[in-house]
Parts: structure tokens; C-alpha cells; sequence
């Protein structure tokens, strides 16, 4: 009986600290990679420009050409209710801000962009310069403060 309950107590322990870090860590807007995983399929594909650069998004992409200061591009999925707050977040921050956009893709029918850019869940928010590099990323719902914020430090 001892043991079961050290057993459960564990299973806990482990439990609430991987909730811990997924609520500490989620939605947070963090800077990016650059270039595709080191020896991965897709750095090998990409060669060593890529691996300067990063992924770089094109209007034709996006279906709607980028902005001039910085557009914010969310992947979503039909039924993500953190992706309809996220759309809500992102368009009040391009309405505030002077040249910048906001696109949505549904990650469903885009999944070649999703392979490519390695999103994971939604919804994942890219922050994308006037030039189609990825300067941040988050994955999960962003605080508008932190969007404002990201926008703001695109080179």
C-alpha cells in the first residue's frame, strides 16, 4: 500500500510540474531559429543559404501581400477556441499599428507551410518582417501586450 501511494504521490508531482511549465511557456512570443534543424531532411534540402536566412514567407503564400512594418500571420484550426481570441488579439494589434497585417491560415488546408515551418498546434502565431523573415513565434495564445511588443522589435 506504501508503495502505491509513493507511487501516486510521483505521478503528481510529475504532473502538476508538466502543467507548470506548459502554462508557464504557453502563448509566450519567443524569437526564432534561424535555418531548418542542424543534419535534418530539410537543411540538407535547403543548403547553407538557409541556414543563415531562416524560412522566409511570401505574399503569394500568405494569400494577401505582407506588410509594410510587419504582419502577423496565425495558423488556426476550425475547432481551436483559443485560435477565435487569438484572431480577435492580432486584429485589434494591426488596426493599432500603422503597416501592419494580419493573415490567417487554416493549418488544415495549408499542410505543406505547417511541414515547412514546423507548427505544431494551434494556434501558432508568427510575427513576419516587411522582407518575409519569421522574427518571432508563439505557440498558444499571445497577450496583446506581447504581440505589441514583438511587432515593435521586427528589424
Amino acid at each position: 500500500m506504501a508503495s502505491g501511494l509513493i507511487a501516486l504521490a510521483a505521478a503528481l508531482a510529475v504532473a502538476v510540474a508538466t502543467g507548470l511549465v506548459w502554462q508557464r511557456t504557453n502563448g509566450r512570443i519567443r524569437g526564432v531559429r534561424t535555418g531548418p534543424a542542424p543534419g535534418g531532411p530539410q537543411a540538407q534540402a535547403a543548403g547553407p543559404a538557409a541556414a543563415e536566412t531562416g524560412p522566409v514567407l511570401t505574399g503569394a503564400e500568405l494569400g494577401l501581400p505582407l506588410g509594410q512594418r510587419a504582419t502577423l500571420v496565425q495558423f488556426s484550426t476550425a475547432f481551436c477556441a483559443p485560435c477565435r481570441a487569438t484572431r480577435r488579439i492580432l486584429a485589434e494589434v494591426a488596426g493599432m499599428i500603422d503597416g501592419v497585417a494580419h493573415v490567417e491560415i487554416d493549418a488544415e488546408s495549408h499542410l505543406d507551410l505547417v511541414r515547412r515551418l514546423d507548427i505544431r498546434r494551434t494556434p501558432t502565431v508568427l510575427v513576419v518582417g516587411p522582407d518575409g523573415r519569421i522574427a518571432k513565434r508563439a505557440s498558444g495564445q499571445p497577450r496583446k501586450a506581447d504581440v505589441i511588443a514583438a511587432v515593435g522589435e521586427v528589424p
